[in-house]
């Protein structure tokens, strides 16, 4: 699966069901650009997860609704309601234990 990219118009829909993993991001972002080659990874390695990622940039509205204040802001998804956060480069392991803790 590859990581897909997330706008105001499609979150909800993307982030309705199962479990999504989204990063809030921007393209002038180094830690998210070293967290880009990670999720995209994690994206062919896990069938389960969507992997998602958010331009706050683009998404100003979508990031203020969710209280991003830092990026990269990572956060796990289940059905719809946000199950956890954090704030940071997180190398792949982490994600993935992040993830299996909420399957």
């Amino acid at each position: 699966m590859a990581v897909i990219q997330i706008t105001e118009e499609n979150f909800k829909a993307e982030t309705s069901s199962g479990l999504v993993l989204v990063d809030f991001y921007a393209d002038w972002c180094g830690p998210c650009k070293m967290l880009t080659p990670v999720l995209e990874e994690l994206a062919t390695e896990v069938t389960n997860v969507k992997i998602a990622k958010v331009n706050v940039d683009d998404a100003r509205a979508l990031a203020m609704e969710h209280k991003v204040s830092s990026i990269p802001h990572l956060m796990l998804f289940k059905d719809g309601e946000m199950v956890e956060q954090d704030l940071g480069f997180k190398p792949k392991e982490v994600l993935q234990s992040w993830i299996s803790k909420h399957q």
